[in-house]
């Protein structure tokens, strides 16, 4: 691939000829357009292989699949799973770029670069824009006019950031239906709110309180405990004490914060420094991110990245940077650098126009600088060391929790993939079951299964695992059975996956009575001999059928932890499923007593908002929006909605996922 690649699957120095181009992929070579955009690879399963980008879609996807071109080997197994191929056209190679960065994020290609479980990386929301801004945690931001700081790579690191800021910034957190209400919160009490819920402050005083946490959260406190001093000083010569002790407390607060920002690197400057940390034999890379701003270090964070094997380092922070600052996090004006990138104009570029002015990047050769990236480096170097400590320890625990399994189940070997069913109803309304799967001790969540339940009457848990049970295996049957059909030999394929792959181990949520209902069902379908076992909570008891004796695992037992991990877990994914019903049904029921609302508009106010608090909440321009709907009939509906808000209790505040 070409360097200007900012994706790129490498050069591991072996060279491989090309393997006969899929028909799909040689028919839509010709159609290729010469314009900016983003191409997708695709397998024979539809999966997605590779997202990339390109100056001019024809040139650079072609050249993948020319016959005299020599490629290294990671490239050549990438394109001999080609099976087929998409692009998206854009204006530009900048948009190009930051469309390419959201579908590697979205997808998670194998053969990308990628930061690892990027999706659930925190970021802190500020919507400056409202009369009352208020701080929040999101998992992805959105171009909607809020600041947006981070991304943490850790949730506790985004609490921990929240708890700090709350002691020195009174910021309001609550909802903004919760400003109505006529009383302050636990917050103001204990002075961590400034109420504007009833007029405690001043919008002006507010704000200025805001603008301060901003530039707190951009590494600039001197500035404001320079203001706090000035103020508490102020308050104390007018005679107002109480405000003087406040602002004295909120002093020793950032004071407190700011002793840890002492390593001081160039006097007034904002930059950021990055660099790259690798280990023998580790696919991932490790990337640190030191944040200078005002000529001091105002934090790190580290981060790693994933699909990193074979690729050079300046690759990896190209990616690294595509995805850091592309996903939201604030662009500063220089970003120092332990390597350079294969595409430095198309970065700069797309780094310009996310921070609205210019933007460089150095690799600094000697000075303050140079020691500042050796800094980060070595921070990255530990932070990958502990990356594989921790999971060297995470190994060892759970080949001991699955070996521990295996002896006191009394298996033929350990469970490498275990299945676990949770039923989930509320006096047998819109009763659900779950299934999860944790494979090697890990949950593999595109397994995961939710079932409604179709033949059982009532909250009767027996026959409703009976159902499930019969229900899952039987589709396994079927699948099974498809696939043997289709192999040379008629044996089903040691890879199969889905409902085809059948468990080492079965967990039922529940006692005797579950567990005799389920293995019924198991024994009509023919996988009586799958190992399963009922966990029931009361005791954390296992019992196994024929036995009336239960099996009692240790507390402190590391194969106890990880059943109720799993268990745990079916609950969850089993509640959360019900409670989108629930909710969905709640909706509707309303909407249907609602004037001038028919089947077309309820199903379409369901699909945008998904919960009565959602739907209440929302302003005449959003409900006016929906397909359907007109501004006067938004109007009745939200008066009729709001009429008829409960007095006692609440809705389902979850929306439909």
């Amino acid at each position: 691939m070409e360097a200007g690649d900012g994706g790129s699957v490498g050069d591991l120095g072996a060279e491989a000829r090309q393997a006969p181009v899929a028909p799909r992929v040689s028919e839509k070579l010709a159609l290729l357009p010469d314009r900016p955009g983003c191409y997708i690879y695709r397998d024979a399963g539809g999966t997605i292989l590779y997202v990339g980008k390109a100056r001019a879609l024809r040139h650079r996807v072609r050249s993948y699949f020319q016959e005299s071109r020599a490629l290294d080997a990671k490239t050549a197994v990438l394109v001999s799973l080609v099976d087929d191929l998409e692009w998206i056209v854009t204006d530009s190679e900048v948009e190009a770029l930051l469309l390419e960065n959201n579908l590697i994020k979205q997808h998670q290609p194998r053969y990308n670069i990628r930061l690892r479980d990027d999706k659930q990386y925190p970021y802190l929301r500020l919507q400056v824009r409202d009369p009352w801004p208020r701080l929040e945690v999101v998992r992805r931001p959105r171009q909607d006019g809020a600041r947006y700081f981070g991304p943490y790579p850790h949730a506790s690191a985004v609490w921990e950031t929240m708890h700090t800021l709350r002691r020195v910034f009174p910021y309001r957190s609550c909802s903004d239906r919760r400003l109505a209400l006529p009383h302050p919160c636990l917050f103001h009490h204990i002075h961590r709110c400034m109420a504007p819920c009833i007029a405690a402050c001043t919008p002006e005083a507010y704000r200025q309180m805001g603008a301060e946490m901003v530039q707190f959260l951009e590494g600039k406190g001197d500035g404001v405990l320079a203001r706090l001093q000035a103020r508490m000083a102020e308050a104390a010569e007018d005679l107002r004490f109480e405000e003087a002790a406040e602002l004295r407390d909120r002093l020793r607060a950032l004071r407190a914060v700011l002793e840890k920002q002492k390593v001081q690197v160039a006097a007034g400057s904002d930059r950021d420094a990055l660099a790259v940390a690798r280990a023998p034999g580790v696919p991932e890379a490790a990337v640190e991110v030191f944040f200078v701003r005002d000529g001091k270090v105002a934090g790190r964070e580290g981060f790693i990245m994933a699909g990193a094997e074979g690729r050079a380092d300046g690759e990896v922070l190209q990616a690294f940077i595509e995805q850091f600052y592309g996903g939201g996090a604030a662009v500063p004006p220089e970003i120092l650098l332990g390597d350079a990138l294969p595409d430095e104009a198309e970065v700069v570029s797309m780094l310009r126009a996310r921070r609205g002015g210019a933007v460089r990047l150095a690799i600094p050769r000697r000075g303050a600088k140079r020691e500042l990236v050796e800094l980060v480096g070595q921070n990255a170097g530990e932070h990958l060391s502990a990356e594989r400590w921790r999971r060297e320890k995470s190994r060892e625990a759970i080949d001991a929790a699955l070996t521990e399994l295996q002896v006191a189940l009394g298996l033929p070997a350990p469970p490498l993939r275990i299945e676990c069913y949770d039923n989930s109803n509320i006096q047998g309304s819109h009763p659900v079951s779950a299934m999860v799967v944790f494979e090697d001790g890990a949950p593999r969540k595109s397994d995961y299964r939710k079932f409604r339940v179709k033949t059982v009457v009532g909250a009767d848990d027996f026959a409703t695992m009976q159902e499930i049970l019969g229900r899952r295996f039987a589709r396994a049957r079927r699948e099974r059975a498809d696939l043997a059909a289709g192999s040379p030999d008629g044996e089903v394929p040691a890879e199969a996956a889905g409902f085809a792959r059948l468990p080492d181990l079965v967990i039922i949520d529940g006692g005797r009575g579950q567990l005799s209902h389920a293995l019924a069902a198991m024994h009509e379908m023919g996988v009586g001999d799958i190992p399963t076992f009922g966990l029931a909570k009361e005791h954390e008891w296992l019992f196994r059928e024929g036995s009336a004796a239960p099996i009692v695992l240790p507390e402190a037992s590391p194969a106890l932890r990880l059943l109720q991990r799993i268990r745990d877990e079916a609950h969850r994914f089993g509640l959360d499923y019900h409670r989108q019903l629930r909710g969905r049904a709640s909706v509707a029921s309303l909407l249907e007593e609602a004037p001038g609302i028919g089947p077309h508009r309820r199903k379409a106010l369901l699909r945008a908002f998904g919960s009565l608090q959602a739907l209440r909440a929302a302003g005449v321009d959003a409900v006016a929006a929906v397909p359907g709907m007109t501004r006067p009939a938004a109007e009745e509906l939200l008066g009729f909605l709001r009429g008829n808000e409960p007095t006692v209790g609440g809705d389902i505040q979850k929306p439909i996922g």
